[in-house]
């Protein structure tokens, strides 16, 4: 029986096709998520959506046909809440290939994220744009408790409309670590590439304390189908503004989304759009994630 308090996603396309150029080995895929069984891993009644099952073997088995990847970074889903244990436990399988950006709230204590750190976690994610994701008061919290994630050597992400962030920059660079954004900043291309709110993200990333994540582009299109080509100058600017703060990823199996499902390896072939140069491609897909989530370097 359905609940519309928890409205059902649609899944991933099931035949993703091979992208259109040569993936750099050590390649890593930078944000996606897992769900599990609901009766092994209850969904948090905060949450505000209902995702279908999405295995690590179907997640292994798109990384193949994107080219052969074998690294990634499993970011926390709002329907679970703080509790990360779907996740970790995916992450304690792969033994030093996945990381994990965790969710937690002020309660937490140093002990457990200790033991998060030795298991492969390397951030916390405050989601402020779903329903259910943020444990923290406030963001004056939020700063506060940034604080204790110096000494582990993490970062903060943080989910947010970047035009719908009053005093962005100046909020951002007041926490006490880096601080990374999903989905080119979550901001709808019709916006336009002068509005304040994207100006304001793209000052961050040249201040040096932001990161940008290139995932989602279906979420800030105003197309109904791939190519996305109004993504297309937003993704640029944000790599010129930092190439060395920019990471990619699938998003995968893409949760919420309801509009026609894009095929993962057209939504890749937008990298090479973005990023024609292969140098630069390496950098983001390999160098630039190693660098920020503590993989060990490939050579």
């Amino acid at each position: 029986m359905t609940d519309d308090r928890y409205p059902a996603c649609q899944g991933p396309d099931p035949n993703p096709t091979a992208p259109g150029f040569q993936v750099p080995g050590g390649t890593i895929d930078c944000h996606a998520h897992i769900f599990g069984t609901e009766d092994k891993y209850p969904f948090s009644p905060s949450r505000g959506y209902t995702p279908p099952e999405a295995t690590l073997q179907d997640y292994q088995r798109l990384h193949k046909v994107l080219g052969g990847i074998e690294r990634a970074v499993l970011t926390q889903p709002s329907v679970y809440g703080t509790d990360n244990t779907c996740m970790m436990d995916i992450v304690d399988q792969m033994a030093g290939q996945y990381k994990a950006i965790i969710a937690v709230d002020a309660d937490v204590t140093d002990k457990e994220l200790q033991t998060f750190h030795a298991r492969g976690a390397c951030g916390v994610r405050v989601n402020l744009a779903d329903k259910g994701g943020n444990p923290f008061d406030d963001m004056s919290a939020v700063q506060k408790f940034t604080e204790r994630l110096k000494d582990l050597g993490w970062h903060l992400e943080v989910l947010v409309h970047v035009d719908d962030f009053e005093d962005l920059r100046t909020t951002m660079n007041g926490m006490a670590v880096d601080v990374s954004f999903g989905h080119l900043g979550y901001m709808k291309t019709d916006k336009g590439l002068d509005n304040p709110g994207f100006q304001d993200f793209l000052n961050l990333l040249r201040d040096g304390k932001g990161w940008a994540k290139l995932t989602g582009t279906y979420r800030i299109t105003t197309s109904a189908v791939t190519p996305y080509h109004d993504v297309t100058p937003f993704a640029q600017a944000i790599i010129e503004a930092n190439p060395d703060r920019v990471v990619w990823g699938t998003d995968w199996p893409h949760p919420t989304f309801k509009g026609v499902m894009p095929n993962d390896g057209a939504l890749f072939d937008q990298l090479a759009v973005w990023a024609p140069n292969e140098t630069l491609r390496h950098k983001i897909l390999v160098e630039n994630a190693e660098r920020f989530y503590g993989f060990e370097p490939q050579s």
